[in-house]
């Protein structure tokens, strides 16, 4: 693995510990180093329905990531257990000051239409994703790259757009041929390499940009499976082995059908009657039996996953941090990780997953259940416990026992009402997020991009990844939180970094722009159909590794 001409140590522990994690679960039957598939055949997964059309850019939730990372390989690519590997695009990612980075692509690799992946693939998709005007979801990812500001419109102080984006390019991309291609961040950033794994960062190929909405129905990538028809929103679509792949691991089968279910529950009962293959999420309901039911077609690994329930702090209601704090200190999080999940899920008490370096047990002070300084809490604040507290979720993902349980909870331990608000399914939920939409707590889940505690921090809570541009649907703002994490990125150590990004969760935690809820644990099922299937840390299915069974 190369990095850097000069040693970085922020980088090099970073993957040190990510090399460390637990593998994931999943057996080994029937893969290949590398090189053509054997095993043929097709296999059908679960999603839910995407928020967008399937352009990487745009794609920040796990439903459309999962058909993605089949489409396209990225610079770096992530192992199952979230190890940094260079079996991707990039031969090299060097840098003498962690400021400029000189990427170096490997030959061989081609989209799908045939054209080469050159430098000008991934510096015009990250210009196009970065560029605001195109209103993609991942544009903060580029935000430490110098000319970035310039790529924004000018918003009045109501955040209104007031006119035109300065530039269209960012200064700090540079392409010298069409191997090698210069990144010059706004500040040092040891950690760049890590990142580069992640879907915003990659490329695309010169069809896309001729007309970007016919490629998020039929995508264009580089990876191991290609799109030969059109995905359909409800439905799903088919995936075909790319037989052109240079990647070191090919496909294993000859397609993969990505079936769109409206509910979890549904999913389920189709895999336990074989029709269906891989289900990567199993529904709480099920957890007492799935064990004895799927024998070691039942898969446990560790997860990066993080729930957790938002706060709207554009609503008045829930402006004091005393009443987020109060609120957090009323939910018995173990009674629910024992009664709903069967023992599936951890109390959380970070915002920072166990799987990564820089969590620290029990940062959270407002994370463990004391109704007494709960209800002092709220009475201080003068909180108006005669109106119902509004709890959302998205609909027919298995969190309905969970969320209701925490409302009983609250009606218990300090006297408020509650209202379940979960009738929108994934695509709907999200973009009320974006559009300030949410009246009470609502829930959501994290899964890490690529291993760092400063992906658990920066993009869910800082200034420039607010909503909708960005992930932060809170819409939390606080300058000082801003600083510390500027400041961790441009760490010379690795123990540097962290300890910036440690006083950073601090400072959230006392805020509580969200109750952390559980960590969890990746749990997923797959039919007699298929073997050699591995959930990997970011709670996601390697499809290419997938064996069908003849």
């Amino acid at each position: 693995m190369k990095l850097s001409k000069r040693s970085s140590s922020l980088v090099a522990t970073a993957i040190a510990a990510a090399l460390l994690m637990t593998a994931c679960g999943g057996s080994d039957e029937g893969t290949e180093e590398g090189g053509a598939a054997e095993s043929g055949g097709t296999f059908s997964i679960y999603i839910g329905e995407p928020e967008n059309p399937l352009v990487p850019g745009n794609t920040t939730e796990s439903e459309g990531a999962q058909v993605l990372e089949s489409l396209w390989t990225g610079l770096v690519q992530y192992a199952a257990d979230g190890a940094v590997e260079y079996t991707g695009v990039a031969e090299s990612i060097e840098s003498d000051d962690n400021t400029t980075w000189t990427i170096t692509l490997n030959d061989g690799w081609t989209f799908h239409d045939g054209t080469p992946v050159t430098s000008e693939s991934f510096v015009d998709a990250w210009n196009y994703t970065a560029l605001s005007t195109n209103a993609q979801g991942g544009s903060y990812f580029f935000s430490n790259i110098q000319g970035y500001d310039d790529l924004q419109a000018p918003t009045d102080d109501a955040g209104n757009v007031t006119g035109e984006p300065a530039a269209t390019e960012m200064s700090g991309l540079k392409v010298v041929d069409d191997k090698t291609f210069e990144v010059t961040l706004s500040s040092p950033f040891a950690q760049f390499p890590v990142t580069v794994g992640y879907t915003a960062f990659f490329p695309q190929p010169e069809a896309f940009f001729e007309d970007p909405e016919a490629a998020g129905t039929k995508p264009i990538g580089n990876g191991p499976f290609q799109a030969e028809e059109e995905f359909v929103p409800g439905t799903g679509f088919t995936l075909t082995r790319y037989e052109d792949y240079a990647g070191e691991q090919a496909a294993q089968a000859d397609s993969v059908e990505f079936r769109v279910y409206a509910d979890q529950a549904t999913a389920y009962t189709d895999v336990q009657g074989g029709n269906l293959d891989v289900l990567p999420d199993v529904p709480p309901d099920a957890l007492t039996s799935v064990g004895d039911e799927f024998g070691d077609r039942f898969l446990e690994a560790p997860s990066s996953g993080f729930q957790y329930l938002g706060i709207p702090l554009y609503q008045e209601r829930y402006a004091d941090p005393r009443v987020r704090q109060a609120l957090s200190m009323a939910i018995d999080r173990e009674a629910i990780a024992e009664a709903i999940f069967s023992g599936g899920r951890t109390p959380a008490d970070s915002v920072v997953a166990p799987v990564v370096e820089g969590y620290r047990e029990g940062a959270c002070e407002y994370c463990t259940l004391d109704v007494d300084r709960a209800n002092e809490l709220l009475e201080e604040a003068g909180f108006d416990k005669s109106q119902p507290i509004e709890l959302w979720f998205n609909a027919g993902a298995g969190h309905d026992a969970y969320i209701q349980a925490v409302g009983n909870q609250l009606r218990e331990n300090i006297g408020v009402e509650y209202v379940l608000r979960g009738e929108l399914d994934f695509a709907e939920y999200l973009p009320l997020q974006d559009e300030k939409g949410m009246t009470g707590p609502f829930r959501l889940g994290w899964s890490m991009d690529y291993p760092s505690p400063q992906n658990y921090l920066e993009p869910l809570y800082s200034t420039d990844a607010l909503a909708p541009a960005g992930s932060n649907t809170t819409f939390y703002s606080n300058p000082e939180f801003d600083e510390l994490i500027e400041q961790g990125n441009s760490a010379g150590s690795n123990e540097e970094a962290i300890e910036f990004y440690n006083q950073a969760e601090d400072l959230l935690l006392e805020d509580m722009p969200v109750i952390p809820m559980f960590f969890e644990l990746e749990q997923a099922v797959h039919s007699e159909n298929v073997s050699n299937v591995v959930i990997d840390v970011f709670g996601h299915i390697r499809t290419a590794d997938v064996t069908v069974n003849s």
